[in-house]
């Protein structure tokens, strides 16, 4: 045969392959009916297990694996297509979020810190959160109830994720409900009088300190972490020594210090992402990302299995990260944030996927950004 006509018995099987696929999805959700009118759980790791060593035994010689390639597909495809007939009722309702008359914030720091900022950028003006040490002691209040929200940096445009955010995560309980973004103007600041020579020791928050490093590097200078740069700034308001904080130029101001040079962020302009987090999910009626963290096995192909469902379902995914457990296994937690509203029937389904069939899954949250 020539090229031609090769091209066009390919064709013919292309159209048996969607004729034979159809009919088998239709077999699926027929399976799905069945299992919701009988209590049935749709997935059945025995079943998926025998089809996978069925069809690799049936494959000629060396073409096990990408049968079971082929087969994992299809059965991640059914297995979607019968959640959402699970899910074929109307979708549950959820408690709006909404700006209360009276509202009580918790940032991590002291006043003049960028959580502040975003804390009013998200409640008004108006806003006076109050602070703790920590961002421990912040999701602390949140799911002890000393607070109705909570604002914690996540992420920065230059220095990328807050780590010990994501770690903090897995501990406790929250939602996500809102977000916004910040724009950081970092500066050096000092007592007034002390000369940029004098300065050796620069205090910030690690994060402040990683947006800055290039121009630390160039001056010499050494960076020393600090809980917050609000904190470090009013550290070294009451310090009779020749240092420096890393903060925001309103923050100077506040605490007295004189900027000895402004927009020191190795990239400029520089943001920093905040989440607004609660102990009850609320869902704004704009909600469109969606944050989940979970836990894949060690096994073959597990990765390439969980983002293939984010195509099947035409969801876009926004991130995708991973922290180490810290429990000397070298094992990993994914967080991940995709495009999605838990109202969606489809979105539910994916969920639904998650979590029954994942080792851990733990949903953050159905938000928006201010």
């Amino acid at each position: 045969m020539d090229l031609n006509e090769l091209r066009q018995h390919i064709n013919r099987l292309d159209k048996d392959i969607i004729d034979v696929f159809c009919e088998r999805m239709d077999l699926c959700r027929q399976v799905a009916e069945y299992k919701k009118a009988n209590g049935l759980p749709i997935f059945q790791s025995a079943r998926e297990n025998e089809i996978f060593e069925k069809v690799y035994n049936m494959a000629p010689e060396g073409m096990g694996n990408c049968t079971q390639v082929l087969f994992k597909n299809i059965i991640d495809i059914s297995k979607h297509l019968q959640y959402r007939t699970i899910f074929d009722e109307e979708p549950n309702t959820y408690k709006p979020f909404r700006i209360p008359e009276q509202v009580s914030v918790v940032c991590q720091g002291t006043e003049g810190a960028n959580a502040e900022t975003a804390a009013k950028q998200i409640f008004g003006a108006d806003c006076c959160p109050t602070y703790r040490s920590t961002f421990a002691e912040v999701f602390e209040a949140v799911q002890n109830g000393e607070t109705q929200f909570g604002i914690i940096p996540v992420q920065n445009s230059t220095a990328g994720s807050v780590v010990q955010a994501y770690d903090l995560m897995g501990k406790y309980n929250f939602y996500i409900n809102k977000t916004t973004v910040v724009e950081i103007t970092n500066c050096l600041a000092v007592k007034p009088g002390t000369k940029l020579s004098d300065v050796k020791d620069v205090y910030s928050h690690p994060q402040a300190l990683a947006q800055c490093s290039d121009f630390l590097t160039a001056n010499g200078m050494h960076a020393i972490p600090y809980g917050n740069t609000a904190t470090a700034a009013k550290m070294v308001a009451e310090s009779s020594e020749p240092i420096a904080a890393i903060c925001s130029e309103p923050c100077a101001e506040l605490y007295g210090l004189e900027i000895l040079k402004d927009h020191i962020s190795d990239y400029v302009p520089n943001y920093t992402r905040f989440i607004c987090i609660s102990k009850e999910l609320l869902l704004p009626e704009d909600a469109d990302c969606i944050s989940v963290m979970l836990k894949l096995p060690h096994e073959e192909g597990t990765l390439y299995r969980l983002l293939s469902k984010f195509v099947i379902c035409g969801m876009n995914l926004q991130k995708l990260e991973s922290r180490p457990i810290r429990n000397g296994s070298f094992e990993v937690m994914f967080y991940l944030d995709f495009n999605g509203n838990i109202r969606d029937r489809n979105v539910c389904a994916l969920l639904s996927d998650l979590a029954e069939n994942l080792e851990y899954f733990k949903f953050l949250g159905n938000y928006s950004e201010s």
